[in-house]
């Protein structure tokens, strides 16, 4: 695990973060010393990874509960709260738009049920966020705060948030990401109000890196999309696997809007890497076929949140079968996707529906705590109610101890959250998925770790 206090600069934070231990303690297989294999097949020396284990996940049995009526705020606005997402429904990550957009409206239903924000509902407004391709982005924040939001949840991309946040901080208004990973974001001019519940690809990618050596790889090879997610997301992944004694063997880039990979893919098998990492986003359904067609194994195949979703419709049976993927953030527990199929029914996936669900109750509570709805407010108190409180995993809870006069600490479906001053959880876990003979992936392992 990592270990640097909250309150560090932003500049010191990403410094510290170079220093860090192998979160995969349990070596299976494998010399820690790369060698060359000298085979002429694509087929690794023999890639063995650790068998599922439960994890502990998130949530607290001390946390406090509310069974009881929520006390009414003793402060009210006239302005109501008011929020937009900015979430993809089009574009290379249109995946993540459902859960994500699920997760939003389930916290603002929660939070409404018990009485809104200072006494009134909260109101939302969702818009599409495209991808880096097109200007959507741009458009649908420019028409969100028009309608006056406090904070836009979004975007999924960091690439995307990357085109708007100057916008959306330059206006005084929250922009909070239940998906970003990108580490530069850490470091970015907001004003103090940017936010994200996902975790800094930092941790992802030492995650990945260390568990495709625990797996037994001595070699690896990478796929990656040129943009902040993936290069970001790319360096952090050699940096933990090369530490952790591998050797990474090609690295090959492509653009957004891409369609043909098959020089990236041959130049990644002339290398013979024994495990490949795709760092992509739904351009991984081009390249699967492309690497299973000339004799790459799935069990090689290592996936990021980017692209660990759903493939039943895309690929024949067994295609995917024995690859593995991360996605930030703890599992989605059975009772929260119950909450979720009732908010959307035809939900597949639940990538950061937990994440884009504690946004929202993350805001709400601060916007009680700052007793204010203006963004400038409510980022000011963002930390505050993400620590050193009392325990407490959701809205009608939290604000039960809020309206008593009590200090806070949410923790919530993704994790423990604990804000740093530069709006990054400084605690996370990273799911471990493995995917199905139908192509459809399951949990096998969570590890958690302190930024």
């Amino acid at each position: 695990m990592f270990d640097l206090s909250p309150a560090a600069p932003r500049a010191a934070k990403l410094t510290a973060l170079g220093i860090g231990v192998a979160l995969l303690a349990t070596a299976c297989g494998g010399s820690s010393t790369p060698t060359q294999t000298g085979s002429q097949s694509a087929a690794p020396a023999g890639i063995a990874c650790p068998a599922p284990s439960g994890g502990a996940g998130a949530g607290n049995s001390q946390a406090a509960t509310n069974t009881g009526p929520v006390p009414p705020s003793t402060t009210t606005t006239a302005t109501p709260l008011k929020l937009g997402s900015l979430l993809p429904t089009t574009g290379s990550l249109a995946f993540l738009g459902p859960p994500e957009i699920a997760g939003v409206n389930l916290g603002v239903k929660e939070v409404n049920d018990a009485g809104g924000v200072l006494g009134a509902p909260v109101e939302v407004t969702h818009r599409d966020s495209g991808d880096t391709k097109t200007d959507i982005a741009t458009q649908s924040t420019t028409a969100l705060l028009g309608q006056g939001v406090s904070a836009v949840i979004g975007a999924a991309s960091s690439g995307v948030s990357k085109t708007v946040i100057n916008q959306i901080t330059g206006a005084g208004v929250i922009h909070f990401s239940p998906a970003n990973t990108s580490p530069d974001f850490t470091t970015w001019d907001d004003k103090g109000l940017y936010w994200r519940t996902a975790p800094s690809d930092v941790l992802q990618g030492k995650v990945l890196g260390n568990y495709m050596a625990t797996c037994g790889a001595q070699t690896v090879g990478m796929i990656v999309l040129n943009d902040a997610y993936g290069t970001g997301l790319q360096k952090n992944v050699k940096e933990a696997f090369e530490a952790a004694g591998g050797k990474v063997v090609a690295e090959e880039l492509f653009n957004e809007g891409d369609s043909q990979f098959s020089s990236q893919v041959d130049k990644v098998l002339a290398a013979k890497p024994d495990a490949i990492a795709l760092i992509t986003f739904d351009q991984a359904k081009s390249i699967v076929p492309l690497m299973t067609g000339k004799g790459v194994k799935p069990t090689q195949l290592f996936m990021v949140d980017g692209n660990t979703s759903d493939y039943s419709k895309d690929f024949q049976a067994g295609t995917m079968k024995g690859a593995q993927g991360t996605i930030p953030g703890t599992f989605a527990k059975d009772a929260f996707k119950q909450k979720l199929l009732a908010i959307d029914p035809a939900l597949k996936d639940y990538s950061y529906a937990g994440e884009s669900y504690d946004a929202v109750n993350l805001i709400a509570l601060a916007s009680e705590a700052a007793k204010s709805t203006k963004g400038t407010d409510i980022a000011a108190k963002l930390k505050e109610v993400s620590e050193g409180g009392e325990k407490c995993t959701d809205f009608p809870s939290c604000v039960t101890l809020l309206r008593e006069g009590k200090d806070v600490d949410y923790d919530g479906q993704s994790g423990p959250v604990t804000f740093s001053d530069a709006g990054d959880p400084t605690e996370a876990y990273i799911g471990i998925y493995e995917y199905q003979d139908d192509n459809t992936y399951k949990p096998v392992r969570e590890e958690f770790g302190k930024l």
